[in-house]
């Protein structure tokens, strides 16, 4: 059943995390089972296109009878990135031509995030995600981040750096798959009490709602 609230302003959920997780890590598992609890609710899971947490959200998402979009990258030089992954099969993939060119097309095309544990792909793409929120304060791509060690990361950030209380609003801290659906809807609605109409001509309209 699409529990899916009316006229939504998220329909499309990007997916952050490792790579390089197995099947039986823990990472996996929970990208899996979101993805699939997602996808049951009528959402279109957006990932990477790689193995690990992007190869479980695809899956997850089929597995729940939902939309799936890959935006992947196969570099030729970068030895350092995890590689084209021939088993994530999405049923639409944009291919871009570079890392960045990747980053900000999986951004563009989601329009909420959930973020696993994963290592500096996943920051980077965390810290995009989060600048991005600031800027279009009010009509902003919001982010999950699931998982309890994030409490201690976002801790050791406003311990160490200059954050300001708009920046702590755009996103959720989320520990169980069960909780996130709530969440994504709770944020829905809350952002659907701003009108954004007067936005939709805006040029970067690929970075906020």
């Amino acid at each position: 059943m699409d529990t899916h609230i009316p006229r939504p302003l998220i329909k499309n959920i990007g997916f952050f995390g490792d790579a390089n997780v197995p099947t039986t890590d823990q990472a996996y598992i929970d990208s899996f089972e979101v993805a699939k609890l997602l996808g049951e609710a009528g959402y279109t899971i957006v990932d990477g296109g790689g193995p690990g947490v992007m190869d479980a959200a695809t899956k997850g998402a089929e597995a729940g009878g939902g939309e799936t979009l890959t935006v992947t990258f196969n570099p030729e030089y970068a030895t350092g990135f995890e590689g084209r992954y021939l088993g994530n099969i999405p049923d639409k993939e944009i291919v871009t031509t570079n890392y960045i060119q990747r980053m900000f097309k999986l951004l563009e095309h989601a329009d909420m995030f959930v973020i696993f544990k994963g290592g500096s792909g996943t920051l980077s793409e965390f810290g995009t995600a989060w600048v991005l929120a600031k800027l279009y304060y009010g009509h902003h791509k919001p982010f999950i981040l699931f998982g309890d060690f994030w409490k201690d990361i976002i801790k050791a950030i406003q311990n160490g750096m200059n954050i300001d209380e708009k920046e702590m609003s755009v996103f959720k801290i989320v520990e169980k798959v069960s909780d996130v659906l709530p969440a994504i809807q709770k944020v829905e609605l809350e952002l659907m009490k701003v009108k954004h109409e007067h936005l939709k001509g805006d040029k970067e309209r690929a970075f906020h709602l």
